[in-house]
């Protein structure tokens, strides 16, 4: 009952908190997959990363924040589709 609440009250914004360990975690293992070099692993953890923090940037008015994390989303998605197209290439 209380999590429909949630939903109908505040939508994505009321798991705020909840969103921002997420990310957190996101973030922790996509530094470790960087470290060990476990390419792609890093794209895929990170381009969640950076979403949340842009929504959270929307949700506050950060536009620098906002600009910031929507470039990095771009390079996080130009890089998952490259790294399909040439692992596709190579089958």
């Amino acid at each position: 009952m209380r999590s429909q609440l949630r939903l109908r009250v505040g939508g994505l914004a009321a798991y705020q908190q909840e969103l921002k360990w997420i990310a957190l975690a996101l973030g922790i293992a996509s530094t470790i997959a960087i470290v060990q070099n476990w390419y792609p692993l890093n794209l895929f953890l990170s381009l969640p990363f950076c979403m949340i923090w842009a929504y959270h940037a929307w949700l506050h008015t950060e536009r620098q924040l906002k600009y910031i994390n929507l470039l990095f989303i771009a390079f996080y998605v130009y890089g998952i589709a490259r790294y399909f197209v040439i692992a596709q290439g190579a089958a």
